[in-house]
């Protein structure tokens, strides 16, 4: 599992260890250890699921109080980042990851920053943790 960069250093895009064979692949989506020795130490108490058609746009959210870790089932999507918090140098700034269900790339969205998605492929199961 590997990090790549963002604008900011608090959001991580990650990108898991997937093992494939011609059966098809296998991936942990989270496991705590392994995302605390990223520097992700939350204790998320909730884990969702949306479906959403083509073009659809959901966002964006925000909770001050709340981080979370989202990932792609099935499908692609347009995600973007906002950084809300008033005190930061990088305030109102944004940054944007392509996430799908083939790249397997995962989002860390600490507490303070927005979020919300676009819709790209003709169908999408997005999954996030809370």
């Amino acid at each position: 599992m590997r990090t790549v960069a963002t604008i900011f250093p608090e959001v991580k895009v990650i990108e898991p260890d997937v093992f494939s064979d011609a059966r098809g692949y296998f991936q942990e989506s989270f496991a705590a250890e392994k995302y605390r020795a990223l520097g992700i130490n939350e204790t998320f108490v909730q884990d969702n699921v949306s479906f959403s058609r083509k073009d659809v746009l959901r966002g964006m959210h925000y909770d001050p109080r709340l981080a979370k870790l989202v990932y792609v089932v099935f499908g692609r999507i347009f995600d973007v980042v906002v950084d809300l918090r008033s005190e930061s140098p990088t305030f109102k700034r944004w940054t944007s990851v392509e996430l799908s269900s083939e790249n397997h790339r995962q989002i860390f969205i600490p507490a303070g920053f927005a979020h919300g998605f676009l819709t790209v492929s003709d169908e999408a199961i997005v999954a996030y943790k809370q």
